[in-house]
């Protein structure tokens, strides 16, 4: 499947110009290698970097969907490796607490 597609159809972008524009702009990575084409072609167990306004995201595909379902069938063709978590700070303090320091 190329990427253009399968980032609309994860419903990680809005619109599959967008998609586009993001793989033009050299901006998405898979498998630790820049994409630079639209038709570039993805399968299960790719890892891909994807920036979005929230912050960059990386995940795990794990299958390829068939169409633009709606978000909980995107969700279940992907698995995100790296977390987030919702403030900065407290996932500071939650590091320096795992750690055993008491200070951040």
């Amino acid at each position: 499947m190329r990427i253009d597609k399968l980032l609309w159809f994860l419903r990680l972008v809005r619109s599959r110009n967008l998609a586009q524009a993001l793989v033009e702009q050299g901006h998405i990575r898979c498998n630790g290698r820049r994409v630079e084409r639209l038709h570039h072609k993805v399968a299960p167990g790719d890892a891909l970097v994807v920036p979005l306004p929230a912050g960059v995201c990386v995940f795990e595909l794990l299958a390829l969907p068939q169409r633009r379902g709606p978000a909980s069938e995107a969700q279940s063709c992907y698995r995100v490796l790296d977390e987030r978590r919702a403030y900065p700070i407290a996932a500071a303090l939650e590091n320096n607490a795992a750690k055993g320091d008491l200070h951040p």
